[in-house]
């Protein structure tokens, strides 16, 4: 095991699959000369050249329709949307053509393509460049969505994305980019369905993904000092979510405590919600909870910020009403 920053682990993955595979590609703004806005693929434009390292335009919209008419055509593009929030521009070409060609050509066109994006509350870059969108890009047919927690992750799931034949989006966070982890010297691949557990317990799930992980496990260290023992699970699979690793832990745990960054109606915690509900209703102690933003756009105001966004006390906080505990 190496120790290596998030950022680092997604240029080793795109390294190692440019230098497999001709036709994999990366396309995005900023991604060739400057080495892209997060470092993901620094040195990529010197060693693999132009035409393979593009830099775009500032027209999302654009580039994604040229890497879906690629993929269809044996290219793998990677393409990288600097922040979530330009996704919205590249949305027809990604939903309407990517995600259905596939099932509209009865199997015979594939659509190997990959979108990386940046996401989630960074500090001070207020409504339109801290949008968490992993809700939208999850409930469309046809298109996978992870986002890891983790460089081990981040790595892993980028090199099983480029060699899926299913488009992906993957879901990273902008305040993740230089968080060292553990990475394996080989070559490894993450499963592109599933969930880890990320913590052992048996008094209480805590359900995260990306970020929110991080809060659950720093929830779930606090609470042990206090004799609760919390299972934390990442969901790093939000399309499809694996409704057997979910229903397993509910099964031990008897009681959920749901995660995210994003608002809650029509979200990841949501679609959690009903999942136990379907899978493990009557193993339930107590009702699921859900631990969100606040339902605003994100201020600039570094005080407002910090109000709207959860942190892991939060966690604690509803833990501990969840089991019917005062706060300590």
């Amino acid at each position: 095991m190496a120790q290596m920053q998030f950022w680092d682990a997604l240029r080793r993955a795109h390294d190692e699959e440019m230098a497999r595979d001709p036709m994999v590609i990366v396309m995005g703004e900023d991604v060739g000369v400057a080495g892209g806005t997060y470092k993901a693929t620094f040195g990529l434009y010197e060693t693999y050249g132009e035409e393979r390292v593009m830099d775009t335009p500032i027209s999302e919209g654009s580039f994604m329709g040229i890497a879906t008419g690629a993929s269809m055509i044996g290219v793998r593009p990677v393409v990288e949307i600097m922040s979530v929030n330009f996704a919205w521009l590249a949305m027809d070409q990604l939903f309407n053509s990517a995600a259905k060609i596939r099932y509209m050509s009865g199997g015979q066109v594939k659509c190997p393509v990959v979108v990386r994006s940046a996401g989630g509350t960074a500090h001070q870059l207020a409504a339109q460049h801290s949008a968490r969108m992993e809700k939208v890009f999850m409930g469309i047919a046809g298109l996978r969505v992870v986002t890891p927690s983790n460089p081990k992750q981040a790595y892993g799931l980028l090199k099983s994305a480029i060699r899926c034949d299913d488009p992906v989006f993957i879901n990273e966070h902008e305040i993740m980019y230089n968080l060292r982890g553990e990475v394996p010297d080989e070559e490894y691949f993450h499963p592109l369905e599933g969930s880890d557990i990320a913590r052992p317990g048996r008094d209480v799930t805590l359900f995260g993904y990306n970020v929110s992980v991080h809060w659950c496990l720093a929830a779930a260290e606090a609470l042990s000092a206090q004799g609760i023992e919390a299972e934390v699970i990442d969901l790093y699979s939000l399309s499809p979510l694996d409704r057997q690793g979910i229903k397993a832990s509910i099964s031990k745990t008897h009681r959920a405590v749901i995660v995210e960054e994003a608002e809650a109606p029509c979200g990841v915690g949501a679609e959690v919600m009903a999942i136990i509900n379907e899978e493990c209703f009557w193993e339930l102690d107590a009702p699921p909870v859900r631990v969100s933003a606040l339902n605003t756009p994100v201020p600039y105001n570094r005080a407002l910020e910090k109000l709207v966004i959860p942190d892991h006390e939060d966690v604690v906080r509803a833990v501990l009403g969840l089991l019917g505990q005062p706060a300590r």
